[in-house]
């Protein structure tokens, strides 16, 4: 494990830091035990704020305050280390109950990339793209809270972590507010109260996501799976027993047709340009983006709203699980009628997806036991 030497404490400013280089700069003391040795007050000071910003910032980015995560800095130093990444930190992610976990876990699961994603012991693994360098994520999930375990490069990286694991789970949902619109369709209604808290299963990564949606589009999940781990095995980057999922490769290597290598040649380009697929970018701009696209329809560009932004109101009507549920609901079938009635579940129809999608018979509809 590595450790830092604190410097000596700086002078408390009357302005405080910016947030992300705050906390930031916070964890790394906490990681190097500073409160273990000197408290929460001398780190404030250290940090040039005082104590209630320094927990306002830490609850905000963690959810647990400057105590709390230096204990799980001190845990994580007694758990075993992960080959290559010399950071181990446990951590309790909350969450607004209820939360339901069946299809935010089974999906993750059905659709699991091999080299990159993996379910063992009940606990979901994945790597990590982050500022200093690689990570990877074990999620368990519990009643009252996802455990989750991050192996680090950097403890700089702690909070982005925390982020983007936060926002795959979809923990910072209001499951009240959604249930509450959803249940007032009769229709819907039997749906959301067998199973309320329902989250949607989101992603780490914008690009990734939208690369594996390309391959995904009109076959099999197990197709697509595939279709992704040969990616994974020429050009992942390893991350100890794990891999980053590639976000670069020529699309003449892919076994699929030649649209669909004329579609990813697109969207690898769109990508290189810059073109924005993160939970920031504002969804209607993105959405003109990827229709701008060759072979970008309305299933691919709403998948890619719903999971890489978290859009809570994308809606994918020609799906072809979404119509068969809609057709033993009794609700309209044809995309257009269907959206019509759709309208009264906004802002949530993301996860009228989720309810509808839960009514077949599917492997992401259910965690493996």
């Amino acid at each position: 494990m590595h450790h830092y030497t604190s410097a000596r404490p700086a002078a408390v400013h009357t302005s405080h830091p910016a947030p992300d280089d705050f906390v930031a700069r916070a964890t790394l003391l906490l990681a190097d035990g500073f409160v273990d040795r000197s408290g929460v007050r001398a780190l404030a000071s250290h940090l040039g704020c005082t104590t209630s910003h320094l927990r306002q910032q830490l609850v905000t980015s963690f959810g647990a305050d400057a105590s709390t995560l230096s204990r799980a800095f001190a845990r994580g130093r007694s758990l075993p280390p992960v080959d290559s990444l010399p950071y181990v930190v446990p951590l309790r992610l909350s969450f607004t109950p209820p939360l339901f976990p069946d299809n935010l876990f089974g999906h993750l699961i059905a659709t699991a990339v091999p080299g990159v994603e993996e379910w063992r012991d009940n606990t979901y693994r994945r790597t990590l793209r982050l500022p200093h360098g690689p990570a990877i994520a074990a999620l368990t999930p519990h009643p009252d809270h996802v455990a989750a375990v991050f192996a680090l490069t950097d403890p700089r990286d702690l909070a982005p972590a925390v982020a983007q694991c936060r926002f795959l789970l979809d923990l910072d949902a209001d499951p009240v507010a959604v249930d509450t619109v959803l249940s007032s369709d009769p229709l819907l209604k039997p749906l959301v109260h067998k199973a309320p808290g329902r989250r949607v299963p989101r992603t780490v990564n914008g690009p990734e996501f939208a690369i594996r949606a390309v391959l995904g589009q009109q076959v099999s999940t197990a197709a697509a799976r595939t279709h992704a781990a040969r990616l994974v095995q020429r050009h992942g980057t390893p991350v100890a027993d794990l891999h980053l999922f590639p976000l670069s490769f020529d699309p003449a290597e892919l076994a699929v047709p030649t649209s669909r290598r004329t579609t990813m040649a697109a969207l690898l380009t769109a990508l290189e340009s810059g073109v924005d697929l993160t939970p920031t970018a504002d969804p209607a701009h993105v959405r003109a983006e990827l229709h701008a696209l060759p072979g970008f329809g309305p299933w691919t560009v709403e998948s890619i709203a719903m999971r890489a932004l978290g859009d809570p109101d994308a809606f994918l009507p020609t799906d072809l699980g979404i119509k068969l549920a809609a057709a033993s609901l009794g609700l309209p079938v044809t995309p257009a009628a269907l959206t019509r009635r759709s309208e009264g579940w906004r802002p949530w129809r993301s996860y009228a997806v989720q309810h509808l999608w839960a009514t077949g018979d599917h492997e992401v509809n259910r965690i493996p036991t």
